[in-house]
């Protein structure tokens, strides 16, 4: 049968040659040809995603493996099967050219240079602390390269999912960010320590304080009472005195009779009575002092008038 049919979808770019010539192109075509004189290429015009995966080396000589997925779309399908052979079987209708494998190829290669040249001026540690900076760096100078735009290509995304270095490395760093991790635990742990400490001089400072004011007030306290008290017995040591003053200037034998009043007043009772040899004398020499004293008065009330 030399007469075929072909039915396109609207996902893709048919493109067909007649005796090299592009007779027909379009999305969605559908018409006849002859196989004998007919090359039918499909262009794929949906996005796609390219992953990847390769290896760096930063600036300190330390290797990082990047790997991610770059998405892509074909804007001019006659400008990529130039350089690209995008050619389908007759009656499998299964790419059997090489183009799309080639420009998976050509696109991870870019990205592969590109970030090549911006993570061999990163140390080890901004490459895997600025993956996501890399991969917005990446992205702008891949979708800029004039190779990938004269060829129809336009990058429209592209995402780093892991940058990691090697596994001893990894290790080590593991090790040191453990290590880190644990210091500033121990110093949350000593600085809280710390605070405790702190918290409890303090608290032990303002205790002694109190117990010196108390001890204070407590000292002001006792002087006021002392000051009290010897202020209460000088006022009744002076009155004692007052009132004992006028009975100084009275003669003994008063000061007894005046006793004798005021026992007798008060109806009191002598069990026992014992009279010194003092008492006796000085009674006796009271009772001699008053007896001359009486009896010249008598004299005197005798004389002749």
């Amino acid at each position: 049968m030399f007469l075929r049919r072909y039915k396109g979808s609207p996902d893709t770019h048919i493109i067909q040659f007649e005796n090299g010539k592009v007779k027909r192109h379009g999305r969605g075509l559908s018409f006849f040809y002859m196989p004998i004189t007919t090359v039918l290429m499909e262009v794929p015009m949906v996005s796609q995603d390219v992953p990847f995966v390769f290896t760096e080396t930063t600036i300190d000589h330390q290797e990082i493996a990047l790997q991610g997925v770059m998405t892509y779309r074909i804007t001019d399908p006659l400008l990529v099967t130039t350089s690209h052979d995008f050619t389908i079987g007759y009656d499998s209708k299964v790419p059997e050219g090489d183009g799309q494998e080639k420009l998976t190829m050509r696109l991870v290669n870019a990205v592969q240079g590109t970030a090549r040249s911006v993570v061999a001026e990163m140390t080890l540690e901004q490459a895997l602390a600025e993956a996501a900076n890399l991969s917005t760096v990446v992205t702008e100078a891949v979708s800029t390269l004039p190779a990938l735009q004269e060829a129809g290509i336009m990058v429209e995304a592209l995402h780093f999912s892991s940058v990691r270095a090697m596994p001893e490395i990894q290790k080590a760093l593991q090790t040191d960010y453990r290590e880190r991790l644990q210091k500033h635990a121990d110093d949350a742990i000593y600085a809280r320590r710390a605070s405790a400490i702190e918290n409890e001089r303090e608290l032990k400072q303002r205790e002694l304080a109190t117990e010196v004011e108390i001890e204070q007030r407590r000292i002001e306290l006792v002087k006021t009472q002392v000051h009290n008290k010897l202020a209460e017995a000088e006022a009744t040591a002076k009155a004692e005195r007052m009132k004992l003053e006028p009975y100084g200037e009275v003669e003994p034998q008063v000061l007894m009779g005046l006793a004798l009043k005021d026992w007798a007043g008060r109806k009191g009772s002598i069990g026992n009575l014992t009279i010194t040899p003092d008492m006796l004398s000085g009674l006796a020499g009271w009772l001699n002092s008053a007896t001359p004293a009486k009896a010249n008065g008598g004299g005197d009330d005798q004389q002749p008038q």
